[in-house]
Formats: C-alpha cells, structure tokens, sequence
C-alpha cells in the first residue's frame, strides 16, 4: 500500500513536471516579447531574462524618439477597436439569423445555399482580392471605414457554427413559442440567442481574434494616417524602424493585450462553448 502511494505520488509529480515544462514552451514566446518590451535597450534580443528594465520603448512610440516623428498610435489603436467590433458585431449578427433560417426555417433551396456556404468555406479569399478592391473603389469606399468593416461584416465560419448548434436546439421550444403567438425575429433573439451564450462566446472571441489580426485586407484599403489600423502602423515600422527591436516589441504587446484582456473576462464561457462544439 505505500509503496503504490508513493508510485502514484511520484507519477503524478512527473506529469506535473512535464506539463510546467511544455507550459512554459508554449508561454514563453509571449512573456520573452513583454520582458524585451520593457528592457533596457542595451539587452533587447541579447539575454533570454532582462536584469534592467525601462519605459523607454514605449515612450519612444508616443513621442517619435529620435526621429522626433510620432505615429499615430493613439487613433491607430481607437480605429482598430472600431472596426473590429463593428465587423465582429455584423459578423455575429448576420451569422445567426442565416444560421436559424437554414436549422429552422423550411424553404425551397435551403438544402443548395447550406452546401455553397461549406463549399466557400474551403475557397481561397485571396482569388478575390483583386475583384473586391476594384468594386470598394467603384464604391468611393477606398480609404473609409465603409472599406474595412463591411467586406468583412460576414463570417460563413460563424454561420457554420450556429447552425450547428441551432440544429441541435429541439423544434418542441420553437413551436410552442410560435403557439403563444411569436414571430421567427423574436424566437430567434428570446429563445435561440440565450440558449447559445456558451457557443456565442466562442465564435465572438474568434471572429474578434481574426479581425484584430487582420492585416492584408487593412494595407491594401487604408492610405491615410489617420484611417490606419494598429496592426498595419505595427508593420510598417519593420522597415525603416528595423533598427529599434525595443518598440516592436511594445508595439506587439499592445496588440495582443486586448485579445488577452477579453480571453480573461469571457474564459469560463469560452471554455463551455469549446467542450459544446466538440460534441
């Protein structure tokens, strides 16, 4: 009896200790880019640990440093938030109304658009690059907020997913609603909506991920100063801004501390509607 007590003690010591280890693998890259943030620019990229740590590479993307040069990152960072919670709100929006009408709804062609969209989902974005930046052109939308949000104020992933989770709902809830008297709108936002909070978490901290992080979509759309993302004022510092790594890496904590802030306030809920979608 002790000496299988002190197997199983040992065993799990040992897993413990293997699954710190890859834990820290998999952190590390991040903790490496906020440690070298915060360094003193004398041991940036020179010591896995920092000893001397400074404010410096952020004060030195506000005020321009030496170049005397500020960028706007301040507005960069006001229209990243913008355009990703407009288009992640769209994306969610339209996601679930055409998800309920291919669950729940029967009409002729449901079963032809169903498979189109699993189709396009599998269809590389970049074949239409060329053809929807020349109709944001035709549209006077270049340069706008029209350009950034509605391009990508539809998600077909989110579509996917609800409808999924949708067909999985019982139709005995939705015929008694309809018996009280309710219409397909109210079904879908008093029953439908609530009942799926645990997969609305996932696809929004998804759909919010992607938008943030997008950077292709935003160079080729945006000119101006002042309609400029956070991610693509981060890129173009890698060229004539190459030389000063300590902003970089301060430049990519903050994009990355939003995702991390909302990871942290909507974790349980991710969880849940992970384990859901794994169903």
């Amino acid at each position: 009896m002790v000496g299988s007590k002190r197997s199983r003690k040992s065993s799990l010591a040992i897993r413990y200790i293997i699954a710190g280890v890859l834990l820290l693998v998999m952190v590390y890259p991040y903790l490496y880019m906020v440690l070298n943030s915060f360094a003193d620019w004398t041991q940036v990229d020179r010591k896995l640990i920092p000893s001397s740590y400074t404010l410096k590479s952020y004060t030195w993307l506000f005020t321009g440093g030496e170049t005397g040069i500020t960028r706007p990152w301040l507005g960069a960072f006001v229209n990243s938030i913008i355009v990703s919670l407009l288009s992640t709100f769209l994306m969610m929006m339209f996601g679930v109304m055409v998800a309920y009408a291919l669950s729940k709804l029967k009409w002729r062609g449901r079963d032809t658009v169903n498979n189109f969209i699993l189709f396009h989902m599998f269809f590389p974005a970049i074949i239409l690059l060329i053809p929807s930046f020349l109709i944001i052109q035709k549209l006077g939308w270049y340069d706008t907020y029209w350009a950034l949000i509605i391009p990508k104020g539809v998600s077909l992933w989110a579509i996917f997913m609800y409808t999924n989770f949708f067909k999985a709902v019982p139709s005995v809830f939705i015929e008694a609603a309809k018996l009280d008297g309710a219409r397909d709108f109210q079904i879908l936002y008093k029953i439908m909506m609530p009942m799926s909070k645990s997969i609305t978490s996932v696809v929004f901290l998804f759909l919010l991920m992607e938008r943030w992080t997008e950077l292709l979509w935003d160079m080729i759309m945006v000119r101006s100063d002042g309609m400029l993302t956070l991610n693509v004022l981060l890129s173009q510092m890698f060229g004539p801004y190459g030389s000063y790594p300590g902003p970089l890496y301060a430049g990519s904590v903050l994009l990355s501390l939003p995702i991390i802030i909302l990871f942290i306030i909507f974790g349980k809920n991710f969880q849940k509607g992970m384990q859901v979608s794994l169903k």
